[in-house]
């Protein structure tokens, strides 16, 4: 089981998106938890966590979304998602299976292929690669977040590409 950590910058309906779309990994049992991790304090933002049962926490200035949401989540695996990312068909099999067999590998990360909108973002995702640090869209043991020696170690987590999609949910409303 994952905890999904969520980072809200700002928009409530992005939010709501991308927990809709967790809805089902709950229901097979995959994502146990939710952590979402705001910038700022939010009467909109607050209603949808309370009413989802997920948990509530603030970013400090200067802090690191995802070892803050790790810091509260019940799970030594995390799905890390930025408010707005819509895991595509499979991803509940994919990102299961990767947490379930990757504690032989010395805990990879886990990176579900992102859509890119355009030649430049296809073209910094490929070279994201050489960024060893998690980001929306991988799925990552706990230990690369609660400890900045991990990272730092010569034991630098390998990028495994996963077989499933995740897009970034355009926010329009229609007429």
């Amino acid at each position: 089981m994952l905890s999904a950590l969520v980072h809200c910058r700002s928009q409530p309906e992005a939010l709501i998106a991308t927990l809709s779309a967790l809805v089902a990994g709950v229901a097979e049992g995959v994502i146990a938890d939710a952590v979402v991790i705001c910038e700022r304090a939010n009467d909109d933002t607050a209603v949808i966590i309370e009413a989802t049962g997920a948990e509530f926490a603030l970013l400090r200035p200067g802090a690191d979304p995802w070892s803050t949401g790790a810091a509260m989540a019940r799970r030594e695996w995390l799905f890390c998602l930025e408010a707005g990312d819509v895991p595509l068909e499979g991803w509940i099999s994919v990102t299961d299976h990767f947490a379930g067999t990757a504690a032989k590998e010395n805990f990879p990360i886990g990176r579900l292929n992102r859509r890119a909108r355009d030649w430049s973002e296809w073209f910094s995702d490929r070279f994201a690669g050489l960024d060893r640090r998690p980001r929306a869209g991988d799925v990552v043991h706990a230990s690369h977040l609660l400890s900045d020696a991990s990272l730092a170690s010569a034991a630098r987590p390998r990028i495994q590409r996963l077989p499933a999609r995740i897009i970034r949910q355009p926010l329009r409303v229609a007429p």
